[in-house]
């Protein structure tokens, strides 16, 4: 099969959106087909370098969203590279530029094209758009446009299908939990202990992901200082970056704290594992999460997490080897001593590897494809409409889109 993945963010940006492409190409290469990546051009690539499978379009950072670039030109140029490739199926992957782009191909092709719906926007409407917010009525009313006409739409998780039928969306749904793909799974190959002067023996609390303000990385922050008190040698790393760093980092410095946390900033993709199992415990303090990568991750380098309630952690955790869900700060505190206390037993590495196998970059390739060939054998036995226009619904959010999704009318 010829997959084409269309997205405004994809590597060397580094994001979860951005690493969930990547796994499901190369899960989807491995099982023998064609995937091609059409993407925003990005400063830290060349234009004169050579990336097999991967075709960039000329963009500008968004106003206002500065996470997604916005690509300026290259529809005739997409539908030309489209044909060429002789692209079976069309699998959106944001819903700016690149979305509309793919939409806009599928259409002139005449092939099928679905989405996954990766953001959920309402938890970042607060801060991205620098006060031009809407509320969710506003996101709803936008991405119901947006999944008009596509053949389906995959939801990582519960918590996302039931916000995207309230928001009315039409198309069929599917939940697929994103998988992971890390390598040497199990095998860390750098010592980060020694790195940063940690003993074999001190407790060690990771904190990692992007340090957005939705991220409430301040709860465990607040939480890891009241530790401090029964686990004085304790420490707690926080791995990335983002607009909130600056906020933790005065934060940690107002608790004194300076010596006891450390900002370690991006870390590469390849490197996750070393974090993992530096640390005794991964924390997570959010209470936005939707899928929640992460979360696989640290099973995946076998190590348990602590985090907040959520429909999709509810579903995942189902042994404590796993991990501990809490609901307040006590909680949040006592889930992390228990495991500072509790050693790793071979029951514990049984049931994570276990599970595992439920969340891993195959399995996610394989209920993937099983989508494409249901909306595919749908598609051609259904009459497909000659118009190639887009939809009143689609012509208004492309007319917002281009402006600014977060400013009010």
């Amino acid at each position: 099969m010829n997959i084409g993945l269309f997205t405004d963010t994809y590597f060397p940006q580094v994001s979860g959106v951005a690493t969930s492409i990547k796994t499901l190409k190369e899960a989807l290469e491995a099982q023998g087909h064609q995937v091609y990546i059409f993407t925003s051009t990005d400063p830290k690539v060349s234009k004169n370098k050579f990336e097999s499978h991967i075709y960039r379009f000329s963009s500008v950072p968004y106003a206002g969203f500065k996470d997604r670039r916005l690509a300026f030109r290259g529809l005739i140029q997409a539908v030309e590279i489209a044909k060429s490739l002789q692209l079976d199926i069309i699998h959106t992957q944001t819903e700016f530029s690149l979305g509309l782009l793919g939409k806009f191909v599928a259409r002139q092709l005449k092939i099928p094209v679905l989405h996954t719906y990766h953001t959920m926007y309402e938890d970042y409407t607060h801060y991205v758009a620098r006060g031009f917010l809407i509320g969710p009525k506003g996101v709803g009313t936008l991405m119901k446009a947006y999944m008009s006409g596509m053949v389906g739409v995959i939801a990582p998780s519960q918590l996302v299908q039931e916000t995207l039928l309230r928001y009315g969306v039409k198309a069929p749904i599917r939940i697929i939990p994103t998988g992971v793909s890390l390598p040497n799974t199990g095998v860390a190959h750098q010592n980060l202990r020694q790195k940063y002067g940690f003993s074999s023996e001190e407790p060690i609390i990771l904190s990692l992901g992007r340090l957005a303000f939705e991220k409430n990385v301040a709860l465990t922050i607040s939480v890891f200082s009241e530790l401090l008190q029964t686990w004085p040698e304790a420490r707690l790393v926080i791995a990335g970056d983002g607009p909130a760093r600056k906020s933790l980092e005065e934060q940690v410095s107002e608790l004194a704290l300076e010596k006891q946390v450390i900002f370690a900033g991006m870390v590469n993709h390849d490197d996750i594992i070393n974090y993992y199992q530096m640390s005794n415990v991964f924390v997570s303090s959010s209470d936005t999460e939707t899928q929640g990568l992460t979360f696989i991750e640290a099973m995946a380098a076998n190590r348990p997490f602590v985090a907040i309630h959520s429909p999709y952690l509810d579903n995942l955790v189902d042994h404590e080897a796993i991990g501990t869900l809490v609901s307040d700060y006590d909680e949040l505190l006592a889930g992390i001593e228990k495991y500072l206390r509790r050693p790793v037993s071979e029951l514990d590495t049984i049931v994570r590897a276990t599970k595992m196998k439920d969340v891993d970059a195959t399995t996610f390739a394989h209920r993937v494809l099983d989508f494409y060939e249901t909306v595919l054998a749908d598609y051609h036995d259904t009459d497909v409409p000659d118009d190639e226009n887009p939809t009143p619904d689609e012509v208004g959010y492309m007319k917002r889109i281009l402006r600014n999704p977060f400013r009010r009318n």
